[in-house]
């Protein structure tokens, strides 16, 4: 698929000195969706901040859409929709009102068909007429995903939009996210529930210390630096690891009754009929066996822990 997005060598200094930003290379394909990964301070927020206008980067160009967010900033910004961390809402207004308001700060012609199919798919529809300050935390959520939806955008930014939100909404949340991207809406989210990313995203991106550290596709990405894990529930428990045992990365769990192998889940996977035939050769039965993939958060926490050790 085509880009979207380009995001080519943009930095962020602020008057502080503190460089948030150092020359990101970025591109998003139309209709896909995109996890930005990052720890606090990463720079996930500039970035964000940078792409939908509401901060001016010190070097580089942002294209959205064939529009410069800083040279083209009216059209451009008609393309984005922002879904921030923090709600923000008109506390006297009715949820009606506020959605309506939004579409039409973008030049968009009243549809209240459209609105009205909004505020369904949100479960905001019986709450049309409620102001918003009456609404609960859940419900404000839903009300700012609905105001970022009202134009119609193209590429809709969510940072962090399930933090600290109930289960219902989360799903709702997903449910929305896989019908745009079906209808060619191009999602970045930030989240620090990273099993959201390991089952939504197309991509993943991880940015630490204002810089992109990887981008790649989720699959190949758990395929190359993914390991495995395979668990031998043993007939009798062993004292220690046989002496013929010593070259294979093996360790002996719950005293002595688990046998557990790490490979590496490319390449390691090729090595277990030669284990399992050592085993055998040993009089080492079992009972039971798994497998464990190792999760993206746990190749995200190892990629941050290594750049981490890198800079220091």
């Amino acid at each position: 698929m085509p880009a979207i997005l380009r995001v080519s060598g943009l930095t962020k200094t602020y008057a502080s000195g503190h460089q948030a930003l150092k020359g990101i290379d970025l591109e998003i394909r139309k209709g896909e969706i995109f996890a930005l990964l990052g720890p606090n301070g990463a720079g996930k927020t500039t970035l964000i901040s940078i792409i939908c206008g509401i901060v001016t980067p010190s070097t580089g160009t942002v294209i959205a859409d064939g529009h410069d967010v800083v040279q083209d900033y009216r059209p451009a910004r008609r393309k984005i929709g922002l879904v921030p961390q923090e709600l923000s809402t008109y506390a006297f207004e009715t949820v009606w009102a506020t959605v309506s308001f939004s579409r039409g700060l973008y030049g968009c012609a009243p549809d209240p068909a459209f609105i009205e199919k909004i505020l369904r798919d949100l479960s905001l529809w019986d709450k049309r007429r409620a102001r918003i300050m009456t609404l609960s935390g859940g419900m404000k959520r839903r009300v700012m995903i609905a105001k970022a939806l009202a134009h119609e955008p193209q590429i809709l930014f969510l940072d962090e939009p399930t933090a600290g939100v109930d289960v219902e909404l989360r799903r709702d949340m997903w449910e929305l996210v896989r019908g745009l991207r079906d209808r060619g809406v191009t999602i970045i989210l930030t989240t620090h529930y990273i099993q959201e990313a390991e089952e939504m995203a197309d991509r993943v991106g991880v940015i630490n210390q204002g810089e992109m550290v990887l981008v790649e596709n989720k699959v190949d990405l758990m395929r190359k630096l993914g390991s495995k894990q395979l668990r031998l529930r043993l007939r009798a428990p062993l004292a220690a690891l046989p002496a013929a045992l010593a070259g294979w990365d093996l360790a002996l769990l719950e005293e002595g009754c688990v046998l557990e192998y790490r490979f590496d889940a490319l390449q390691g996977g090729n090595q277990l009929p030669a284990l399992l035939g050592q085993l055998a050769q040993l009089d080492i039965g079992f009972n039971d066996l798994d497998t464990r993939q190792r999760s993206l958060e746990e190749i995200f926490v190892g990629l941050v822990s290594e750049r981490a050790g890198v800079s220091a």
